[in-house]
């Protein structure tokens, strides 16, 4: 069995948006946008090892503490974004460049960014590739979900 690992995407939305008090939390509950939801419940369905991708943050296992609310896109333009270069640096540090297959449950932002971080070194999946819209993806990921049965990624 091939060593496997699932990476998600945050989200815009998040636990703050709603209790401003709340101080920081474990990555899986700080965000809280319907995508990003089901694309963590997906991952925590199907795999043993999975992580959240943040444009702030880098790499997050889902236990582990986002300390605040921020507002940062891959796509954004912002200087503010995780560069590549420390994306690897944590890649390297947490354990994740000793995976065979990478799926990248995400849209197209998060794929780009995460080969650029993994290179060639391993096999992608891409699950979502080839819907036309987040409602679609939603739709996929819920169904697999209800169903038990992981995404067709061949």
């Amino acid at each position: 069995m091939k060593n496997r690992l699932c990476i998600t995407p945050c989200g815009a939305a998040k636990i703050w948006d709603r209790h401003p008090e709340r101080g920081g939390v474990p990555a899986k509950e700080a965000y809280i946008s319907a995508f990003g939801v089901a694309c963590h419940t997906y991952a925590d369905t199907f795999f043993d090892h999975w992580i959240i991708l943040s444009a702030k943050h880098g790499f997050l296992f889902p236990t582990d503490i986002v300390p605040e609310n921020y507002d940062l896109a891959f796509n954004s333009g912002s200087p503010d974004i995780i560069t590549t270069k420390a994306l690897k640096q944590q890649a390297k540090e947490k354990g994740l460049n000793t995976f065979d297959e990478i799926f990248v449950v995400a849209g197209q932002k998060h794929i780009k960014v995460v080969r650029e971080v993994f290179g060639t070194d391993c096999t992608y999946r891409f699950p979502l590739q080839g819907c036309k819209g987040i409602g679609y993806m939603l739709q996929k990921l819920k169904k697999a979900v209800q169903e038990n049965k992981e995404i067709d990624h061949a």
